[in-house]
């Protein structure tokens, strides 16, 4: 197959959706033609091939920062899509055209579909339709509302990745067509195993990990209050990630006298994480929403237990008292409770940690791709069988 996919945000902008895309296109790029067209920032190339996948770049304005997107960017990534996938499809056919976000990606992916006549597959992560943190989340906002509905009833095929993010999208939205269900993955690494003081851990603490871009949405300033309470004194907390909430962050862990507690590391290649990953006892989450969430994949793969909240999309494939301890939203004192008790609780703990290993093969990124694959397939016969019908044949 030649497989056209669009992303406002392809790695190394960017979040979870962004890093699944990346996975997806790798995978698939064994098998199949796999070109990416998505936004210019700084110094990365307008143009290249990596691990097998094409990838172009457009331009677009006012992006500050590789972990947070702005307005003017968002708005200004259709156009240059639009151009970008003109030049490509003139000089070369492509079978599918795959959209990760309703919005802004859909507006810039779908016209060159309809253009084409290729079939359009667009793919919801869930904050592109509903964002809890965001006074200005999509569904509160009538005239990015009508977008999503255009670009859903406008596709071939609607793809959630989560029983959470499905229900949103009927929740908030008109659209009332089908809306497959398909899991995301990850890569199943090879854990670097190193010592707490070669990898700079604390190494006489019991150790809690959080990991994700530093923004409102997920409400590390939780996590730290959550540390505060006296059950967790034994508990310090490593943040891996960065964004606009750092400075407010590290004020927060000052307020609560948790500054030699909390580690801020930032930004980490991807060994590190799974390094920090593997020494940790615990990975912690506190977000307000997740349509899915890698980090709990990751946090499983690394047989790590679990603590967070129980609304999200998550809630596929996490079990309370199965993979650790599931607090309902917004309860801190909660927070603090489950943490205290998986630290308080070896067998519990192990039990958890047996569990997530057990499951985490289940979420391979080789069956994610095996299972857009079908999906594209499908939509490319359909799509043929339908022209020949329209000529007579």
């Amino acid at each position: 197959m030649r497989i056209l996919t669009f992303n406002f945000e392809y790695p190394p902008l960017g979040g979870g959706g962004g890093v699944v895309h990346e996975l997806i296109a790798q995978e698939m790029a064994t098998r199949h033609r796999v070109a990416v067209i998505t936004s210019a920032f700084r110094d990365l190339p307008a143009h290249e091939v990596r691990d097998g996948v094409e990838i172009i770049r457009v331009p677009i304005l006012g992006r500050k920062t590789g972990s947070a997107s702005t307005l003017p960017s968002l708005l200004s990534y259709p156009p240059g899509a639009w151009m970008a996938a003109r030049r490509l499809l003139r000089s070369e056919e492509f079978d599918i055209i795959h959209s990760h976000f309703a919005v802004p990606t859909g507006i810039g992916s779908l016209p060159p579909a309809l253009w084409a006549g290729i079939p359009h597959v667009l793919s919801l992560h869930g904050g592109d339709i509903f964002d809890p943190s965001k006074r200005l989340s999509p569904h509160r906002l009538p005239l990015v509302r009508s977008a999503v509905n255009w670009v859903m009833e406008r596709s071939d095929a609607v793809v959630a990745q989560s029983e959470n993010t499905r229900e949103n999208a009927y929740r908030y939205y008109a659209y009332r067509g089908p809306i497959s269900l398909l899991p995301l993955g990850i890569r199943q690494p090879p854990f670097p195993r190193v010592s707490r003081a070669e990898a700079s851990l604390p190494v006489d603490r019991f150790l809690a990990v959080t990991v994700g871009r530093l923004v409102r949405r997920k409400q590390i300033d939780l996590l730290i209050e959550a540390l505060a309470d006296a059950a967790c004194a034994e508990v310090d907390l490593v943040v891996l990630g960065d964004g606009p909430e750092r400075e407010r962050l590290e004020a927060c862990a000052r307020k609560f006298g948790l500054a030699e507690r909390v580690h801020f590391f930032g930004h980490v290649s991807e060994t590190r994480k799974w390094q920090i990953l593997a020494a940790a006892d615990l990975f912690v989450s506190a977000t307000a929403h997740e349509g899915f969430g890698l980090v709990f994949l990751e946090a499983m793969a690394a047989g790590l237990p679990i603590v967070t909240f129980n609304h999200g999309g998550q809630m596929d494939f996490l079990g309370d008292d199965v993979h650790g301890h599931l607090v309902a939203v917004g309860d801190v004192q909660g927070l603090s409770a489950a943490i205290a008790r998986v630290r308080g609780d070896p067998d519990a703990a192990a039990r958890f940690r047996e569990n997530c290993l057990r499951a985490a093969p289940d979420h391979d990124i080789r069956v994610c791709a095996q299972a857009y694959e079908s999906l594209f397939e499908g939509l490319i016969a359909r799509r043929g069988i339908r022209a020949a019908v329209g000529q007579g044949t």
